[in-house]
């Protein structure tokens, strides 16, 4: 029998996410770029993999806002709504604290969320992961902007066919019914558009500055021969995780389930097994904060950037989880003094924790 699929509620977006296991640690599992809660038990690989987690956590796994069965979020998310998705998934399913476990892509959304949510996190484990995704000086192995540019056209160009996966499984690029199975399975999680954008978002993934932050017990996998992202990008992260461990394991597919996926499953096992945590008391789920009441004027997007303001993030931080530049959240804090009519931002959080109704 298949895990019953539900939806939490996340603001207005509906996120789909299945528990499977009743192990004592419970932990989360973000897919990484596509994923389709439903159609990766038809997944042999996939399947497998859950289940192996499942032999030794409580296996929480969702489809982030944009693919699967959850609700379309029109050109993307910032990762403050995918940290809020994660949440409103933790909550649903009853667990106060978990190991999160983020794949590709979605190990910057767990390193972010391990960041800026310790108490939520028990754990952190990222594979196959990146702090930033367009090259820079002192981050060399990430693609340059044209570089990102030329995949993205492939991905609308090739997208429901057979795409080209000499960087995602190059054990089974070769593999005409592997090839196929993964065509179908990525047109079930998303259409093309919806494809383009979300790695479109991902371009602008930077989580550099948060690493350091991390203070939760923490391993970094990485296959040695992954070119997308390289093992280089493993090594930075282990290094500015403090206490970070960091296991570099044969192999050069991306993909997880592909390849020799034993080994990351012995790596996470024992990794697990050796936490000093087990599963809190479930607990109903939490109510939202109430925002800011209609009498002052202020944008969700002002909202948001006056309730991080509150969680002490200067505006480069808030900059990054919104996933815009620093000038523009220099004009929305200004904006936000304007309207609430103080004149620092330590006034402006001081209202926010005044006011019962912001």
């Amino acid at each position: 029998m298949l895990p019953q699929t539900r939806y939490a509620r996340s603001g207005n977006v509906h996120i789909a996410y299945q528990v499977v296991g009743d192990a004592a640690t419970d932990l989360v599992f973000a897919h990484g770029w596509m994923s389709h809660a439903e159609a990766q038990w038809s997944f042999p690989e996939i399947a497998s993999f859950l289940r192996a987690l499942a032999s030794f956590s409580r296996v929480i796994v969702f489809d982030k806002r944009g693919c699967g069965m959850s609700d379309r979020a029109g050109k993307g998310a910032t990762m403050v709504e995918r940290m809020d998705d994660l949440r409103a998934v933790m909550d649903a399913a009853g667990s106060e604290r978990a190991v999160i476990f983020g794949v590709s892509e979605a190990a910057a959304l767990a390193m972010l969320f391990a960041a800026t949510n310790p108490d939520r996190t028990a754990a952190l484990i990222s594979y196959g992961g990146y702090a930033r995704r367009i090259w820079s000086a002192d981050y060399p192995w990430a693609p340059t902007v044209a570089q990102r540019q030329q995949y993205l056209e492939m991905v609308r160009r090739d997208w429901g066919g057979p795409m080209d996966l000499s960087s995602f499984a190059p054990s089974r690029a070769h593999d005409k019914d592997f090839v196929e199975r993964f065509a179908a399975y990525l047109r079930q999680s998303a259409s093309p558009g919806t494809a383009v954008n979300l790695a479109r978002l991902n371009t602008y993934v930077d989580v550099r500055e948060f690493l350091p932050k991390i203070r939760v017990p923490t391993l970094v996998l990485h296959r040695v021969h992954d070119t997308d992202p390289q093992v280089e990008e493993a090594r930075y992260i282990a290094r500015h995780i403090p206490g970070a461990t960091l296991s570099v394991l044969p192999g050069r597919d991306h993909w997880p389930f592909v390849g020799d996926p034993r080994r990351l499953i012995r790596a996470m096992k024992t990794f697990v097994r050796a936490l000093p945590i087990a599963r809190s008391a479930k607990r109903p789920r939490r109510a939202r904060k109430t925002r800011l009441a209609e009498r002052i004027k202020l944008t969700p997007r002002q909202r948001d950037i006056l309730e991080l303001m509150a969680q002490g993030r200067s505006n480069r931080e808030i900059a990054t989880l919104l996933a815009r530049s620093e000038h523009t959240v220099h004009r929305h804090v200004a904006n936000i003094l304007a309207v609430l009519g103080v004149s620092s931002r330590a006034a402006a959080v001081a209202k926010l924790s005044q006011d019962d109704s912001l």
